[in-house]
Parts: C-alpha cells; structure tokens; sequence
C-alpha cells in the first residue's frame, strides 16, 4: 500500500488555513501539517485594531474555525511551533521542537514580520506594536489606564488604532513622515480628505513629522518628534508596516525579491515549494507587474489559489484587488490597482464623507476608493474588471445609475 502524499503548510494564518481547507474541500486525502509560530489557531486580524481593541468582540470569536474543525478535517495543526530549516534537495522542514516534517508539497504562507523602529526608548514599557492577539490585549488594557496617546504611522493600522483610541476617548497625537496619510495608495488629492477626516475627529494629525525619541522613567511618558516638538503621553503605538517573513529560505535558493517570488500559479522558483499570503510577491498575470499583497482578502483567496495549485489545478491567481478599513463611522473600501492616474473623478461630496473617488486613466476607471457609498461597490468592481471605457460626466452624475452604466 503506497504512502500517502504529505503536504506542510507553514504559517497557520488566514492564507495557511485558507490553503489546508481548501485542500480537504477540492478532495485532498494524504497528510496536511499546519504550522503556526503563534500559540493560537487562524484568527481574524482586522479587528484586533478595532472591535477586539475596544472591547466590542470576543476573543473566542476572531477564530475562522473551532478547535474541533482541524481534527475532524484530520489536519495536523501544530501551533507554538516554529519551522527552523527548509531542505529542497531532501525536501524536509525541520521544526524547533526538534522533529524534522518529510513533504512532498511544500506551502510557505510565513506572513510578515512587524517594522520596528531604530530610535531610542522604543523598549519603554508602554510601548506597543500591533501584530497579534496579545499585541491587542496588552494595548487595550494600557488604554483602559491612559488619557493620552502618540500613533507612529498614517497607514491604515495606525489609522484604525488612532480612531479605536479616540472612539475610547483618548486625546490621540498621530505622526506621518509623509506630507499626507497613505500617500503611496491615495495620492495627494485623497491623502489630504483622508487627513481632514481624523482631524474632524479631533486627532492632532502631523505630517512630514517623524520620531526622533521616547523618553520616560522605566515607562514611555513623552515623544520627542524630528523637528524636535515634545508630546506627553501615556502610551505610543507604532505601527510603520511589516516586512516579508523570508528568513527560512535564505541559502535553499528560493528567489526572494521584497517577498518570496512565485508566478501567477503561486509556484516558487523551486519544484513542489509554493508561496502565499503577506510574504509571496506574485506575478499578477491581469495587470502585468508583480504585486505583494497585506490584506485580508489576498491573504484568503491566494491561499486557497495556492492549494489548488499544489492539487496539479494550472489556475492563474489574477483577482481584481480589494481592501477595506472601518474607522470612526466610516466604511472605507478600495478597488483594482492604480500606481499612477491621471485624475479622480468624484460621485458625491468628500466633504460628506459619502462619496465614490474613480482614478481615471483616458477614460479608464483603473481603481476606487468607496466611502460609505455601498451601492456603489458591485458596478465599480465591473468597471474595473471589464476595463470600460465611461463618459466621465455621467459618472459623476449622481442621477445616473451604475448599474445602467455598466449596462
């Protein structure tokens, strides 16, 4: 009787789990190991910054799947568990309990590792990063306890905390070392909205500002900015990105390139070892560049890609890209992929805080950025998949229905 096929699965995150159930969903009946560096199953990131940080969720409900799921699917979830060592040529993970994983098929879905920031008094207690499930423990009680706070980073996690922490009534300090808040996604035009939105919600926004020092007796009670400004406070949180987890391929040569490099099957530059989630830079075949991902909704569909992948399925992982981030009484949502543009076209007033930004390129809608407009969300995502050209007027016009347009 032959063995059966053994596949491992590093990471036990959302693109991981999203890979090992999909496996046992498409019919896969060999062995599936699962291994997590964190002491907890698959958990839901997204809320740690927001509901679980304020108190409005659940620890027990952020996991995608009970304790029973993994036995009953007969997948190996080891957690608290670390790989140390990849072997190609052998095709072995070595674990740092000691034991060493044979694979026939190999899923690096390694995430990213939390950006930490080189300046004095980062090792102050009171000072917070936000990755995991006990990153948000220990800030939400350091909230409970705290009057005033300083965000290192405009970008969307630091964002989200600032307004989790002004929805709990914090006075918030946030500090972007660009000229406006998520210049690289939005541009200048939205980058400044986007600033006046937090500013309306009274958080002392400063750009082109970044940090020079934490200062405090054993704990953080000031910051000292570059252009040398004091801020008390009573907790910093840093949030200035994360970075590809790529440190178990180094010498096995894996190409890694800003992320492990995979084609748009998600196949690495070696046989049988594939890549997905935070740490894979795919080729996109759709738009034609290679793309790194950290959001949600690449994390779980280019999992699942994968899996479908290592099951011999020769499908092009080529998604129409899609994010979203909830802050203060706003929804915001983004759609498609635009580097550079040529102007935005808006469907309602940005001042309103409700309105739909198209980044226009000769008549093409390349992305979108949706506030609070949810009606919205179906007929953009079919103007930008299926590339049409508008009347620009008409898509302003609030009288005209996208979906007749799209028609």
């Amino acid at each position: 009787m032959a063995a059966k096929e053994s596949y491992v699965i590093v990471g036990a995150n959302l693109a991981g789990g999203s890979a090992a159930e999909t496996l046992r969903r498409e019919g896969f009946d060999g062995l599936i190991h699962l291994i997590g560096r964190e002491p907890d199953r698959p958990y839901d990131r997204p809320p740690l910054s927001k509901e679980y940080l304020r108190g409005e969720k659940e620890r027990e409900k952020l996991f995608f799947k009970p304790p029973e799921f993994y036995d009953e699917q007969e997948i190996g979830l080891r957690l608290g568990t670390g790989a140390t060592r990849l072997d190609p040529a052998e095709q072995t993970v070595e674990l740092d309990t000691g034991e060493t994983l044979k694979y026939d098929k190999l899923l690096l879905a390694t995430g990213g590792r939390i950006r930490k920031l080189n300046v004095p008094g980062t090792d102050l207690e009171e000072v917070y990063y936000l990755r995991t499930i006990g990153n948000s423990q220990r800030l939400a009680e350091s909230i409970n306890r705290s009057r005033k706070a300083v965000v290192v980073g405009a970008g969307f996690i630091g964002s989200e905390v600032a307004a989790s922490l002004r929805m709990k009534g914090l006075d918030v300090t946030m500090l972007e070392i660009e000229p406006v808040p998520l210049r690289h996604v939005l541009g200048d035009e939205l980058g400044e909205i986007y600033a006046g939105i937090h500013r309306g919600h009274d958080v002392d926004l400063r750009l082109s500002e970044g940090i020079a020092e934490i200062q405090g007796h054993r704990r953080a009670e000031r910051v000292i900015t570059s252009s040398g400004a004091s801020i008390d406070c009573d907790l910093v949180v840093i949030g200035v990105g994360v970075a590809p987890q790529t440190r178990l391929v180094d010498g096995t040569g894996i190409e890694v390139d800003n992320g492990i490099l995979v084609d748009e099957y998600c196949r690495t530059s070696l046989p049988n070892i594939f890549a997905a989630g935070d740490v894979a830079n795919w080729w996109h075949p759709g738009l034609g560049q290679r793309l790194r991902v950290e959001h949600w909704d690449n994390a779980l569909n280019q999992g699942a890609a994968a899996a479908r992948s290592m099951l011999g399925r020769q499908e092009s992982y080529a998604p129409l890209l899609y994010f979203w981030s909830d802050q203060y009484d706003l929804n915001i949502q983004y759609l498609g992929h635009a580097v550079k543009w040529d102007h935005i076209v808006y469907r309602g007033d940005p001042q309103e805080q409700k309105f739909t930004a198209f980044f226009m390129d000769d008549g093409l809608v390349l992305a979108a950025l949706v506030v609070n407009r949810f009606r919205d969300l179906r007929p953009t995502r079919t103007l930008i998949g299926q590339k049409m050209r508008v009347d620009e007027k008409q898509l302003a016009d609030e009288s005209t229905d996208l979906k007749q347009l799209v028609k």
